[in-house]
């Protein structure tokens, strides 16, 4: 196989707000995100990536109402052969020239590395007809219902 490379083009800051800062020489590749609402940032779980985390395949009934073992290709969890989580985000402001993009919320670290960033455009990432096992057919059907769900209830970690 041929290796991968990758490079990471900003980072994800926590502070006083929640940002991403790009690292300069990208920051006029934010010229045309204007106008869009939403995001999906790629970045590197990097809590997780050490030898342990990387050869976890299976997780012991992660979900109280699911099956007893899931692959880590059915899951949302860290834990993983390769890292790479992919968060969908609301923009909170953006400064092309800054090369710093404000967000709401997203679930990374401080520090987290973004590996890209892709425009949310319905066409294209909106699904309307799908379906999920039926252990989980009762979670939100939308990012913006999930902000009054329980998720306490369904998670064993």
């Amino acid at each position: 196989m041929n290796e991968i490379k990758i490079f990471p083009i900003g980072e994800i800051i926590k502070a006083e707000d929640i940002k991403i800062v790009l690292e300069q020489k990208y920051t006029e590749r934010l010229i045309g995100l204007e106008g869009y609402s939403h995001i999906k940032i790629l970045w590197w779980m990097d809590s997780c990536d050490n030898p342990n985390d990387r050869k976890i395949l299976l997780e012991e009934k992660p979900y109280k109402n699911g099956p007893d073992k899931l692959g880590v290709f059915a899951l949302r969890a860290p834990e993983r052969p390769n890292p790479i989580a992919v968060s969908n985000v609301e923009i909170a402001y953006l400064d092309i020239k800054s090369g710093t993009i404000g967000l709401y919320y997203i679930d990374a670290n401080n520090g987290s590395k973004v590996i890209d960033i892709k425009p949310y455009i319905p066409s294209i990432d909106r699904i309307e007809i799908f379906s999920v096992p039926d252990w989980c057919k009762h979670w939100p059907k939308s990012y913006e219902e999930s902000g009054n769900f329980d998720w306490n209830s369904e998670f064993n970690f």
